[in-house]
């Protein structure tokens, strides 16, 4: 049973998921050390709710030197991969026998839903997860609504060029927003009896890239359209604007898959797990307006 009393680090803290766990755990009272590279002075900051809030923690996956500091006295383990990592088990599995030996009980996983546990890579890190921890979960959640109001490729071009341009054709996703997906991880954390499963994740409703192109135009007050383009020239794409030629072919590889059907799905994840429904697309849309103002 985890308790006010638990300390908790959360990898990735200013991430869209890990910052947004962070911000929960310390209004709930929690002690919370965020882990990032560029971490601040270390002074605790004032959690939303007046518990103790979040310290900045320095925290790189390419720096074991950070790692145990960061697991010193932590008890609950919010785990966010690394970036763009080629082979994210490498550095993963080192860190995750050390967080063991220092006596971290319970582990909660950032996965994919385009990640099952058979796979390679993360895959490997859930089955680990589940073999060695006595408490666990793992979050595979389907495509972010952020990516379309954040600083996302997706929401650079409907700024600039007013359209959303994938290699997903007509294909749909079960969207969710990543408030959602935080609070199924901090349920997960937190809940008295540990949760010992993989949830997948989505939003109330699976939509096409046109669907929410729709959506963006009754918001932004212009007309913003779905551009729908091949494996390659997705691919080409991404790596133009500065992705990895890896990570290019592993994301415009997921837009085919979409194209397929793979991500064709809603779960009654969020609603179970939290109480309550999951944020629709339209909300989310209506929130975050001004994310769609010209540059």
């Amino acid at each position: 049973m985890q308790t006010t009393d638990d300390t908790f680090l959360v990898t990735g803290g200013t991430g869209n998921t890990g910052r947004r766990v962070a911000a929960r755990l310390a209004e709930l009272g929690h002690r919370v050390r965020a882990g990032s590279r560029r971490a601040g002075s270390g002074r605790a900051a004032t959690g939303p709710g007046g518990g103790p809030g979040v310290v900045p923690t320095r925290f790189d996956w390419d720096d074991a030197s950070t790692h145990a500091p960061a697991l010193a006295g932590v008890r609950g383990l919010y785990l966010v991969p690394p970036t763009a990592a080629s082979d994210p088990a490498m550095p993963m599995l080192p860190f995750l026998r050390a967080a063991r030996s220092q006596g971290v009980r319970r582990v909660v996983l950032l996965s994919s839903s385009a990640i099952p546990e058979d796979a390679d890579g993360l895959g490997v890190v859930h089955r680990a997860l589940r073999a060695e921890f006595p408490e666990w979960a793992v979050l595979r959640p389907s495509w972010f609504m952020q990516n379309f109001t954040g600083d996302h490729l997706h929401a650079q071009s409907i700024r600039a060029h007013d359209e959303i341009v994938t290699a997903t054709g007509d294909g749909r996703v079960g969207f969710v927003d990543a408030d959602d997906i935080a609070e199924v991880g901090v349920r997960a954390l937190t809940d008295a009896r540990p949760h010992n499963t993989a949830h997948l994740i989505t939003g109330p409703e699976a939509l096409s890239y046109a669907d929410v192109a729709a959506t963006v135009s009754a918001h932004a007050g212009r007309p913003v359209r779905h551009r729908a383009i091949g494996y390659e020239a997705m691919r080409d794409r991404l790596t133009a604007s500065g992705v990895p030629e890896r990570f290019a072919d592993l994301l415009a590889g997921m837009d085919r898959a979409i194209a397929e059907g793979a991500e064709d799905r809603t779960t009654p994840t969020v609603e179970q797990v939290t109480g309550r429904p999951p944020r629709s697309f339209a909300e989310h849309a209506a929130a975050n307006a001004a994310a769609w103002e010209r540059n």
